[in-house]
Order: C-alpha cells, then structure tokens, then sequence
C-alpha cells in the first residue's frame, strides 16, 4: 500500500524517524522506501493493520474507514506513539461483517444494531434483508421486460405477428408498413412517443385503437355526405375528435395535424383509403383541418411539422 494512505491519518508534523510519511516509531525506513505499508506496534505492545492496509484488505477506502470510526460503528483498537490507527484481529473480524452486511444492502444503524444490539435477530434481520433484494430483483426483471419491448417496439414499429395485425387491422392491412414507417420515421422524437406507447399494447389495445379510427373514418365520410361545411361547429368537433383519436400514436398539435391532412390528401395510398369511404373525402378532410386550423390561430400555408 502506498504512504499516501498513511499520510492522511497522520496527526501532525512530527521529528524524528516517524516524520517520513508511511513509516510508525521502531519501523526501519527501508520498508517505507521500499513502498510497503508495514505494520505497527500499539502503545501496549500489540500489532496491528494500518488503515490503508486494512483498505487494501477489504477493498474499501480510506475514508470509509474513518468515517466508521468516527460514528463508533467500527473503531481500531490500538494507535501508534506517533497516533497511527491500527486494527487488530478483531477489529478486522467485525470489519469484515460491516462489510458484508453493507454489501447486502443494510444501512449502518442497522448494521450497528446487529453486531451490537443482543436482543437484534441477526437471521430475522438477514431474512428481512433477503425478502426486499428478492423484491427488488423482480421490480428490475419487471423492468428489463419492458425495456425490451420498448426496444422491440422502435425497432418494429408494432408488436404483433403478422397474423394479429391482420385480425386487428382489417385483411387490407400491409404487415410491412410498420417496418415502412420505421424507416421513415424512426429518428424523429414522435416515434419514440410511438414506440413508447405500442410497447405498452397487445392485440386488445390495438383493437380498441382501430375500432377508434373506423368509427371516425365513418363519421368523417357520413358528414361530408350530410354536406357539413369546413369551419362549422360540426366539422370542428370532427377535427378535433380526430386529433384525440391520434393522440393513440403520438401528440398532435393542430399545425401538425394540417402537414398530415395534407400528406392524406396527396399519398395516393391515404388517399385511396379515404377515397373509398366516400369519394372526395380525403380532400375534404384537408379542407375542415385547414378551417379549424384559421379558427385557432394557425395560418395553414405556413404550417410545419413540429
């Protein structure tokens, strides 16, 4: 062990042979320069351990050590002339169990209760202690599961096989448009809210988000049938109905919802979608998101995606 440990549990300046750092009265200098911490002799003649060479022990630090003394929990027994700390056997077998039982995660006024306190149950103390590790291992496999399908779902965008998307979606549902989507999208920050929420969902979740979506698709092509007009209370219900039901994937803000009524109207593959519903609807819809859009303050010629 280095003297830099020794040196921080020196009293204060001393002459004489003990003034060299690492190095207790009756100790030969050479040991000192030769890098080793040596042993001392305590005041009743008894040898024992240095701090840094009971740290070096135990691999603790120094600081842990006299931080322990201090409270009382675990203090040396002899010093030296020079007022070196040194530990004996047996403070170095009470040591080892302060050791231990910080290891397993007991506090030190616990551990101060077990070895000092006989009316404490040791083995009760350690069940207890085993019961709550064994708790917090199952809160951490808990936790890694979800991280998994957390990274499952950036990766796949869905976390359903083929056959359940099919079954939740509809037979006209393409199991490589998550995949697509992924691609396209996978490093801006409204997938990450994507795949924070598909982690959390299996096919009844999804289910329930689809049947969401077919009921507005309905309502959407059933207004525009009724002749309701962009910018009246009942097509601003629709487009705001619309941004809730979004909100299943990711937040909607109303300038992102306007670049999306757009990119409805102009994919052929969306508009083909809304198209089949009713002829038309896909432009209509960008009509009633752009009037709801001037109504809330948002000019849609200069709307972005944020």
């Amino acid at each position: 062990m280095s003297n830099v440990h020794h040196s921080t549990d020196r009293p204060g300046p001393a002459s004489g042979p003990a003034s060299r750092p690492g190095t207790v009265p009756g100790e030969r200098n050479s040991h000192a320069s030769a890098g080793h911490a040596p042993a001392g002799h305590g005041c009743d003649g008894g040898s024992g351990l240095t701090v840094g060479q009971v740290a070096a022990h135990l691999d603790v630090t120094v600081r842990a050590l006299h931080h322990w003394d201090e409270i009382g929990l675990a203090r040396p027994s002899l010093r030296t002339a020079a007022g070196y700390r040194l530990y004996t056997a047996e403070d170095l077998e009470r040591l080892h169990r302060v050791v231990v039982y910080r290891e397993i995660g007991l506090g030190l006024d616990r551990i101060r209760s077990v070895l000092d306190d006989p009316a404490t149950g040791v083995t009760d103390a350690l069940r207890a202690q085993r019961d709550r590790i064994t708790e917090k291992i199952d809160r951490l496999r808990r936790l890694g599961t979800g991280l998994d399908r957390m990274i499952d779902a950036h990766e796949r965008g869905l976390l359903l096989t083929a056959e359940q998307q099919t079954a939740v979606f509809g037979p006209h549902w393409n199991p490589e448009w998550p995949a697509q989507a992924r691609h396209r999208y996978g490093d801006t920050a409204q997938w990450q809210q994507y795949a924070e929420r598909a982690a959390a969902r299996g096919p009844e979740e999804w289910r329930a988000v689809a049947d969401a979506v077919a009921r507005l698709d309905r309502a959407l092509g059933d207004a525009m049938e009724a002749g309701v007009t962009p910018g009246s209370p009942a097509a601003n219900r629709l487009v705001e109905r619309h941004r809730e039901v979004f909100a299943a994937y990711f937040p909607l803000s109303r300038q992102m919802q306007v670049c999306l009524a757009r990119m409805y109207e102009a994919d052929p593959g969306c508009s083909a979608h809304y198209d089949a519903l009713r002829s038309g609807l896909a432009a209509w819809f960008r009509e009633i998101v752009d009037a709801n859009a001037r109504a809330h303050g948002v000019d849609p010629d200069t709307a972005i995606w944020e």
